[in-house]
């Protein structure tokens, strides 16, 4: 039988490239990603977006603009070097006998 309840969905990141440049107005529009112009003639637009529907809904915004899409790449979180916990020293498995 198949899971049917509802899947709690975490905020992805994600990079959408798009060809022709954006001005950076655009922003606010576009739920807060930032915009980057390439010397290539695309625009980047990176950031978190909360869940698929938040992620349709800027494709939605590129299609009504007639921005062809390029590309849409999910992006992993950066994450914050962890500090490391020492080695442990290497232990002997090997019981020595008492010298008694």
């Amino acid at each position: 039988m198949r899971d049917t309840s509802r899947r709690r969905t975490e905020p992805g990141r994600y990079e959408i490239r798009t060809q022709g440049h954006l001005d950076p107005r655009w922003t606010t529009w576009f739920d807060g990603l930032s915009l980057t112009q390439d010397a290539d003639g695309t625009t980047v637009l990176r950031g978190a977006l909360l869940d698929q529907a938040a992620l349709y809904g800027v494709l939605l915004k590129l299609r009504d603009l007639g921005l062809p899409l390029l590309s849409v790449t999910p992006v992993a979180p950066v994450e914050p070097d962890r500090p490391t916990a020492p080695e442990a020293p290497a232990t002997d498995s090997r019981r020595v006998a008492d010298p008694r």
